[in-house]
């Protein structure tokens, strides 16, 4: 952890020695009484803590904040639901590079079970989106969502006048040649690809159809790929 996010009505009682960040403090960041970290409140200012106190019942810690950082970058992700290994690190990757909004869907081609693992039924998926921030040194979150379907995912994407859905096989140019600008929504299809009528829906919805070149990606790879172009295009790297 870069930095160490609370929320805001964690920091006024004892983080308890079970939790992670209490153990990452002691025995990663090796703190100890009168030492500081970097923390930051959950989508407000980062600053500094202060362990003040290692006790029984967990670490007393004092706060100081200071600027909060820049919102998240204009940038939505709708991800053809991956398998769960593959979304932890797309949560991660993303929430890293500061995109804005993540959307995982439902499509034709992708596994129905995976949508049913313990990373979406539970708040796991809340931790790996946290870690994400946590890497880059920023308290913003991005939104997440999942269970929807694609059509019902681009009904949430009102207001982004750029949209662009890799595919590899009727895409008729470079992702890194298209006409972008803020906010831009990115479609990126589950392992074996959008369907002929998912191709059909993102067309007749304003998407224009992109690709990273001949070589084959994995699905997080391609993601992380494919937010650095729009980064780049957009002049936010």
């Amino acid at each position: 952890m870069n930095l160490i996010l609370f929320d805001a009505g964690e920091t006024g009682r004892p983080l308890p020695r079970s939790d992670p960040r209490a153990l990452h403090i002691l025995a990663v960041l090796r703190r100890r009484e009168g030492d500081s970290f970097d923390a930051g409140l959950v989508d407000g200012p980062r600053g500094k803590g202060v362990l003040v106190a290692v006790r029984a019942d967990g670490l007393q810690i004092a706060f100081t904040w200071g600027d909060e950082p820049p919102p998240l970058d204009p940038v939505a992700l709708v991800v053809g639901m991956p398998r769960p290994q593959t979304a932890r690190k797309i949560l991660q990757e993303a929430a890293a590079l500061g995109v804005a909004v993540l959307h995982f869907v439902g499509t034709e081609k992708g596994e129905p079970g995976y949508a049913r693992s313990t990373l979406w039924r539970t708040d796991e998926w809340k931790r790996h989106i946290r870690a994400g921030a946590e890497q880059a040194f920023s308290t913003r979150i991005p939104q997440v969502t999942h269970g929807h379907s694609l059509a019902e995912a681009i009904d949430f994407l009102a207001g982004f006048s750029s949209r662009v859905a890799l595919d590899n096989y009727e895409a008729p140019a470079l992702l890194s040649q298209a006409d972008l600008a803020p906010p831009v929504a990115l479609a990126i299809g589950p392992e074996r690809g959008w369907s002929a009528a998912e191709r059909d829906l993102l067309r007749c919805r304003g998407f224009t159809l992109a690709h990273l070149g001949p070589r084959v990606l994995r699905s997080e790879t391609a993601c992380v790929a494919a937010v650095s172009i729009v980064r780049g295009r957009l002049g936010l790297a």
